[in-house]
Protein backbone atom coordinates (compact mmCIF):
# COMPACT_ATOMS: atom_id res chain seq x y z
CA UNK A 1 0.00 0.00 0.00
CA UNK A 2 1.32 3.42 -0.91
CA UNK A 3 0.58 6.28 1.45
CA UNK A 4 1.05 9.90 0.40
CA UNK A 5 0.68 11.43 3.85
CA UNK A 6 2.58 9.28 6.35
CA UNK A 7 1.86 11.56 9.31
CA UNK A 8 -1.93 11.46 8.87
CA UNK A 9 -1.63 7.69 8.48
CA UNK A 10 0.32 7.48 11.76
CA UNK A 11 -2.22 9.63 13.62
CA UNK A 12 -5.10 7.50 12.32
CA UNK A 13 -3.33 4.30 13.35
CA UNK A 14 -2.73 5.64 16.87
CA UNK A 15 -6.36 6.74 17.19
CA UNK A 16 -7.67 3.36 16.00
CA UNK A 17 -5.28 1.45 18.27
CA UNK A 18 -6.28 3.42 21.37
CA UNK A 19 -9.96 2.79 20.61
CA UNK A 20 -9.21 -0.95 20.41
CA UNK A 21 -6.91 -0.84 23.49
CA UNK A 22 -3.92 -2.17 21.52
CA UNK A 23 -0.47 -2.22 23.11
CA UNK A 24 1.52 -1.50 19.93
CA UNK A 25 1.10 0.37 16.66
CA UNK A 26 3.22 -0.17 13.56
CA UNK A 27 3.45 2.37 10.76
CA UNK A 28 5.74 3.14 7.82
CA UNK A 29 8.99 4.78 8.94
CA UNK A 30 9.89 8.33 7.92
CA UNK A 31 12.10 10.88 9.66
CA UNK A 32 9.04 13.02 10.42
CA UNK A 33 6.99 10.19 11.95
CA UNK A 34 10.00 9.14 14.04
CA UNK A 35 10.47 12.74 15.26
CA UNK A 36 6.76 13.01 16.16
CA UNK A 37 7.00 9.69 18.01
CA UNK A 38 10.01 10.94 19.97
CA UNK A 39 8.09 14.08 21.01
CA UNK A 40 5.17 11.89 22.16
CA UNK A 41 7.58 9.80 24.26
CA UNK A 42 9.25 12.90 25.74
CA UNK A 43 5.85 14.34 26.68
CA UNK A 44 4.74 10.96 28.13
CA UNK A 45 1.84 10.33 25.74
CA UNK A 46 3.34 6.98 24.63
CA UNK A 47 5.82 4.58 26.26
CA UNK A 48 8.39 4.12 23.50
CA UNK A 49 9.12 4.44 19.81
CA UNK A 50 11.46 2.12 17.88
CA UNK A 51 12.30 1.33 14.31
CA UNK A 52 12.29 -2.20 12.88
CA UNK A 53 13.81 -3.35 9.63
CA UNK A 54 12.02 -6.35 8.12
CA UNK A 55 14.27 -6.70 5.07
CA UNK A 56 12.39 -4.70 2.46
CA UNK A 57 11.10 -1.77 4.48
CA UNK A 58 11.54 0.02 7.79
CA UNK A 59 8.67 0.18 10.23
CA UNK A 60 7.97 2.45 13.16
CA UNK A 61 6.77 0.64 16.30
CA UNK A 62 5.02 2.70 18.99
CA UNK A 63 4.17 1.24 22.40
CA UNK A 64 1.08 3.02 23.67
CA UNK A 65 0.68 4.26 27.23
CA UNK A 66 -2.36 3.58 29.40
CA UNK A 67 -3.06 5.06 32.84
CA UNK A 68 -5.56 3.08 34.96
CA UNK A 69 -6.78 1.34 31.81
CA UNK A 70 -7.42 4.61 29.96
CA UNK A 71 -5.24 5.72 27.03
CA UNK A 72 -2.98 8.73 27.59
CA UNK A 73 -3.98 9.95 24.12
CA UNK A 74 -7.68 10.70 23.90
CA UNK A 75 -7.52 12.66 20.66
CA UNK A 76 -5.25 13.60 17.78
CA UNK A 77 -5.72 16.16 15.05
CA UNK A 78 -3.68 17.10 12.00
CA UNK A 79 -3.29 20.86 11.61
CA UNK A 80 -1.03 21.37 8.57
CA UNK A 81 -1.92 19.27 5.59
CA UNK A 82 0.31 18.42 2.60
CA UNK A 83 -1.13 21.21 0.43
CA UNK A 84 -1.78 23.78 3.16
CA UNK A 85 0.88 24.50 5.75
CA UNK A 86 -0.06 26.43 8.89
CA UNK A 87 2.89 28.50 10.15
CA UNK A 88 3.10 30.47 13.39
CA UNK A 89 5.56 32.73 15.20
CA UNK A 90 6.74 31.73 18.66
CA UNK A 91 4.33 34.11 20.38
CA UNK A 92 1.35 32.71 18.47
CA UNK A 93 1.83 28.99 19.14
CA UNK A 94 -1.65 27.70 20.04
CA UNK A 95 -2.57 26.04 23.32
CA UNK A 96 -4.54 22.79 23.22
CA UNK A 97 -7.30 22.49 25.84
CA UNK A 98 -5.97 25.48 27.75
CA UNK A 99 -2.47 24.01 27.98
CA UNK A 100 -3.51 20.48 28.99
CA UNK A 101 -2.86 19.13 25.50
CA UNK A 102 0.15 19.25 23.22
CA UNK A 103 0.89 20.91 19.91
CA UNK A 104 3.79 19.57 17.81
CA UNK A 105 5.76 22.09 15.74
CA UNK A 106 8.34 21.59 12.99
CA UNK A 107 10.94 24.33 13.51
CA UNK A 108 14.28 25.18 11.95
CA UNK A 109 15.88 23.37 14.94
CA UNK A 110 13.80 20.20 14.53
CA UNK A 111 10.43 18.82 15.55
CA UNK A 112 9.42 19.73 19.11
CA UNK A 113 6.49 20.44 21.37
CA UNK A 114 4.88 23.86 21.38
CA UNK A 115 6.13 24.58 24.91
CA UNK A 116 9.72 23.80 23.91
CA UNK A 117 9.40 26.03 20.83
CA UNK A 118 8.04 28.87 23.00
CA UNK A 119 10.97 28.56 25.43
CA UNK A 120 13.47 28.60 22.55
CA UNK A 121 11.53 31.43 20.87
CA UNK A 122 11.09 29.46 17.65
CA UNK A 123 8.16 29.50 15.28
CA UNK A 124 7.42 26.99 12.58
CA UNK A 125 4.82 24.74 11.00
CA UNK A 126 2.10 23.44 13.32
CA UNK A 127 2.01 19.72 12.54
CA UNK A 128 -0.63 18.31 14.86
CA UNK A 129 -2.46 18.58 18.17
CA UNK A 130 -2.61 15.85 20.83
CA UNK A 131 -4.87 15.68 23.86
Amino acid sequence: MSVNDHLSDLLSRITNATLRRKEEVTAPFTKLTMAVGEVLVREKYIQSVDQKNDGKSRKLVLRLRYVDGNPSITGLGRVSKPGVGIYVRSGRIPLVLGGKGLVIISTSKGVMSGSQARKKRLGGEVICKVW
